[in-house]
């Protein structure tokens, strides 16, 4: 019933392709107007209000190396590095 369209990107001017499984989902959801950019383009504009997560440095409670982890350390609460957590983990 569907077949793949190659369509233009308007914020790049690349070419990509609507593929006939992405045209039935459209359908399904009751979108009637195609896609005006590619994927990448589509991505970049749903990251561009997005704000960038700031990333603190710790003292690892178990090995003593750095931490660095997307969370303010409180002096009453232990911070582990990433191998330390996932031994955690897996005790």
């Amino acid at each position: 019933m569907y077949e793949d369209k190659t369509l233009v990107c308007k914020d790049c001017g690349s070419e990509f392709v609507f593929t006939a499984g992405e045209q039935e989902f459209y359908a399904e959801k009751g979108f009637v107007n195609e896609p005006q950019r590619c994927k990448s383009c589509r991505d970049a504009r749903k990251n561009a209000n997005r704000a960038e997560r700031e990333i603190f440095t710790a003292t690892c409670a178990s090995c003593g190396g750095e931490a660095k982890v997307p969370f303010k350390p409180r002096d009453d609460r232990p911070v582990y590095c990433s191998e330390c957590f996932a031994k955690m983990r897996e005790q």
